[in-house]
């Protein structure tokens, strides 16, 4: 009897372990996904706004549970029940700054970076207005926020990272740079969401991987370096002979997918990171 149990305990115990070595990788979250933001350079339709909101004589921002009051109502044909999504544009206020050379410029050519603020569904509808809840927050909600009809957005299935090769070969894809992140930090890493100057004029779909990188030696790509750091740096050792950035490995930093995507720009969510990750760090389609 006790051998019959024993066997039955191993089988269930190496059962188990098949079925979480088959266990599917994880996919984005909800709020990884419609939080994101973008960056695109083509106009975002705005004649729908939100123009006020409950208890708006002590109230300037709105979030989940508040409600709020759109500018269209039965005569755009609104109707009880509808979704609309929140964003608003919005640009660093330290943005006229280079965090590296080539910033401001790249930026200018890939639009206009929108805040996804959150979601909305319209619960009475006026004439000329309606009034919806704040049914998911990613930010605060202001007066003016543009009012979009609300579209589904793929959530790509992320690979396992354990698998992540930090001496992975050039893939010989499309290479590009991170332009900024969402918080407009310096640096990023896992579970951060970053702004790329590559979109679906390369081929960039929903769910592609990039790997980032950097090169070493260079001194227009990220923050100010002292020149020949990666050889000689204040007579504290040197190397034979000097090395230029490219006579050099490339250092492997991390990975991320692509959440959402437009003509000029994606958004990346990184997966991976196995050091700092800088805008200007440099990313190649995987």
């Amino acid at each position: 009897m006790r051998a019959k149990l024993a066997a039955l305990s191993l089988f269930v115990f190496i059962g188990a372990g098949i079925c979480s070595a088959q266990t599917a990788p994880p996919q984005a979250s909800y709020s990884t996904v419609y939080c994101s933001g973008f960056v695109s350079d083509q106009r975002v339709p705005d004649a729908t706004r939100l123009v006020s909101g409950k208890e708006t004589n002590v109230k300037i921002l709105f979030g989940r549970g508040d409600f709020v009051t759109i500018n269209r109502g039965q005569d755009k044909g609104v109707r009880v029940g509808d979704l609309y999504s929140v964003v608003r544009p919005e640009s660093d206020g330290l943005q006229m700054v280079n965090w590296f050379k080539w910033q401001i410029k790249l930026l200018k050519a890939m639009g206009t970076h929108y805040l996804d603020a959150g979601q909305l569904r319209v619960t009475n509808v006026q004439a000329k207005t309606a009034i919806a809840e704040v049914t998911l927050s990613c930010d605060y909600m202001l007066r003016g926020d543009i009012v979009l009809p609300f579209q589904e957005r793929p959530e790509p299935t992320f690979k396992d990272p354990s698998a992540f090769d930090l001496f992975a070969p050039i893939s010989g894809k499309p290479v590009a740079m991170i332009v900024e992140s969402k918080d407009y930090q310096q640096s990023a890493g896992q579970g951060n969401t970053v702004y790329v100057n590559l979109g679906t004029q390369r081929g960039v779909k929903v769910g592609d991987y990039f790997r980032i990188f950097r090169y070493e030696g260079t001194l227009a790509d990220m923050a100010p370096q002292t020149k020949e750091y990666q050889d000689r740096l204040y007579g504290f050792g040197r190397s034979p002979e000097r090395y230029n950035w490219n006579d050099l490995p490339r250092e492997v930093l991390g990975e991320g997918i692509v959440i959402n995507v437009s003509r000029n720009s994606s958004t990346v969510y990184l997966t991976y990171s196995a050091a700092d990750i800088y805008v200007g760090d440099y990313i190649e389609i995987e």
